[in-house]
């Protein structure tokens, strides 16, 4: 019992708190949500030219097309290329499809930036929510047992109240889940298309060959 009473004490000041939490967690959510928008919108767009110049390289049987992706620095794609070109003039192709799987690990972390934290937002958010809603519903119903002259309308009161944290979850997971999904997506057509670029360079090399 002593136990218990303990618990209903902290739910008077814990609901608030979960809202708080949740509030933080919205803001951070939104920050990193344009951050990842204005980051990863001109890296697809870079992305998306290569891979069409890819497809004209493939449809023509022209895999010389690597040393004009290899000159374009803007994009992710262009800069594998351009050091993977250099390799290939240095030391030939060995070592050569090592060269571009380290220049995808390397740039993999930058890419996924955050995505983790989305991720997580958009899984746990609802819960904390969920718990700020318990919380509020034990407090609701200690008051009304504690108060004699109480009557419906003061647990339905609270209850309603402690049903905002829920909402707020939600409210927050919503768009991490859709954000994250989203720019996960982007992410995985960037990194097929350092993959391209990879097999590419990998038949000119063969073409040349070196």
């Amino acid at each position: 019992m002593l136990i218990t009473e303990k618990i209903i004490s902290v739910a008077h000041y814990v609901d608030q708190l979960v809202l708080w939490v949740l509030i933080i967690l919205s803001i951070l959510s939104v920050g990193m949500i344009l951050e990842r928008f204005f980051a990863l919108r001109k890296v697809s767009a870079e992305s998306a030219k290569v891979r069409a110049r890819i497809k004209l390289a493939l449809q023509g049987n022209s895999v010389e097309d690597f040393e004009t992706i290899a000159k374009d620095l803007n994009s992710l794609e262009g800069r594998a290329a351009h050091y993977a070109l250099r390799h290939i003039k240095d030391s030939g192709t060995k070592g050569l499809e090592e060269v571009f799987n380290t220049y995808t690990l390397t740039e993999r972390p930058d890419l996924e930036r955050f995505l983790n934290f989305l991720a997580t937002i958009g899984s746990n958010a609802p819960y904390i929510g969920l718990f700020g809603t318990v919380l509020g519903i034990m407090k609701a119903f200690n008051d009304l047992a504690q108060a004699s002259d109480a009557g419906q309308q003061t647990v339905m009161a609270g209850i309603a109240l402690a049903l905002v944290a829920t909402a707020a979850g939600l409210f927050v997971a919503i768009p991490a889940v859709i954000f994250y999904n989203y720019y996960n997506k982007q992410v995985k057509s960037i990194l097929q298309s350092l993959d391209s670029v990879k097999e590419l360079g990998l038949a000119y090399a063969k073409k040349k060959g070196l």
